[in-house]
């Protein structure tokens, strides 16, 4: 069984055809789990790595997507969606929102509806990659692309 048939990645791989059919899957021989991991197999930047992060908040669980030299900003996290508490998603809920496990937590294919900001620091980058449901697995795409593609709120969410 190949990495492009597990079930994550194909739901991934669905989503992105929809959008572009020229985009594909890039499968790594090396693991792209953590921005460093992914920059190192990609030859890239780690900015130019999309983290995608669950936060639990309050009654729900949001997305955001932040460049890999950059952290997320729980205070701006907290002003940004007016809300008094947040904190990072359990890897059961990470499993359970979007369907991918942590390492290949994909921009797009989640499960359920989920909110998603997209931190305006990505912005900097021609090319972005981001996973694609296995930690082996991304897709590059262009800032505008990742924007409409997940259809996220651009805001200034990192420190």
């Amino acid at each position: 069984m190949t990495l492009l048939s597990k079930e994550p990645v194909k739901r991934v791989e669905r989503i992105l055809r929809d959008f572009n059919p020229s985009k594909k899957i890039i499968v790594l021989d090396t693991s792209a789990r953590t921005a460093n991991d992914a920059a190192a197999s990609l030859g890239c930047e780690i900015g130019a790595i999309v983290k995608s992060l669950l936060f639990k908040t309050e009654n729900s669980f949001t997305l955001f997507l932040v460049a890999g030299d950059k952290k997320a900003s729980l205070n701006k996290i907290k002003k940004t969606l007016n809300i008094k508490d947040a904190s990072m998603a359990s890897a059961d809920d990470v499993k359970n929102s979007t369907g991918f496990t942590i390492g290949g937590v994909s921009p797009i294919g989640h499960l359920k509806k989920i909110d998603i900001f997209i931190d305006n620091s990505l912005e900097r980058f021609t090319s972005l990659f981001a996973a694609a449901g296995h930690p082996n697995c991304v897709f590059e795409i262009n800032f505008v692309d990742l924007q409409k593609i997940t259809n996220g709120s651009i805001k200034e969410i990192t420190e």
